[in-house]
């Protein structure tokens, strides 16, 4: 082989090593970046259960800010054991949509609304919401239509709540006011911690149940819910994405969450 010609193979081997190492950086720093966006901005999150109904569906897709409550253990992916309680923190507003680390294991991700502030009491009697020993607004609008336990679709009573502070959303009572946890007994909300029930009232495992949830800690909370960034029915299926446009829901498209 002549000089020149392995003067050229020598560079072609440097240029391919050069974009080689060139590309190897740009994945790096993509994935810095991703990690610092989920860390310190915004995580997906996905909708698994029917536990939000209206509000949130199974199928949705929403982005939780993780600035709006601080930082915690729980905002690093896996959660290690860096420092304890919250910094930056900041008091979740009732009404608020919240992801938390389930108390029970510290790992499980769940979704809920703050109906509880530390301090509070709170009680169901009948199936209406009663916050201080007083009840909250709940003014009954049109049925809202739903399935049940063995998947048949049947319409249910729906309520718009008011908070005391003024706040609205809308809920549901698949087993009318009669469910199961739709008469408690009185919880009082530990300090630092928060009450969270799901807007689907008889098919919900929230702070009701102190043997699987209860009340939250503040350092468990790992964001509150922004906006729905996809939809799709649940009834779609994984093997056949020539129909997923059928079953996408438009009008959810970018829905602030309230």
């Amino acid at each position: 082989m002549s000089d020149n010609a392995k003067k050229y193979a020598g560079d072609s081997v440097k240029k391919d090593e050069s974009g080689l190492w060139e590309t190897i950086k740009v994945i790096i720093q993509a994935l810095l970046i991703a990690v610092v966006v989920r860390t310190l901005l915004f995580q997906p999150f996905n909708i698994p259960s029917g536990s939000l109904i209206p509000t949130l569906l199974i199928g949705d897709y929403l982005f939780v800010s993780k600035y709006s409550y601080g930082y915690s253990k729980h905002s690093i992916p896996f959660s290690p054991p860096l420092f304890s309680g919250r910094i930056f923190g900041s008091m979740p507003k009732r009404g608020d949509i919240v992801v938390f680390k389930l108390p029970k294991d510290n790992s499980t991700d769940y979704i809920k609304r703050v109906v509880g502030l530390p301090g509070d009491k709170i009680q169901v009697i009948g199936g209406v919401l009663h916050i201080n020993g007083k009840p909250i607004q709940r003014e009954r609008v049109e049925d809202y239509q739903t399935t049940d336990l063995y998947g048949r679709t049947i319409s249910v009573p729906r309520y718009k709540e008011t908070f005391p502070e003024g706040t609205t959303h809308y809920v549901i009572e698949r087993d009318g006011d009669r469910g199961y946890w739709d008469n408690t007994n009185v919880y009082t909300v530990q300090p630092g911690h928060y009450f969270m029930m799901g807007d689907n009232r008889d098919n919900s495992t929230d702070s009701r149940d102190e043997a699987n949830v209860g009340q939250v800690p503040a350092e468990n909370l790992v964001g509150r819910a922004e906006i729905i960034f996809f939809s799709i029915d649940e009834n779609a299926s994984l093997w056949r994405p020539w129909e997923w446009p059928g079953y996408i829901r438009w009008n959810r498209m970018f829905e602030r969450i309230r």
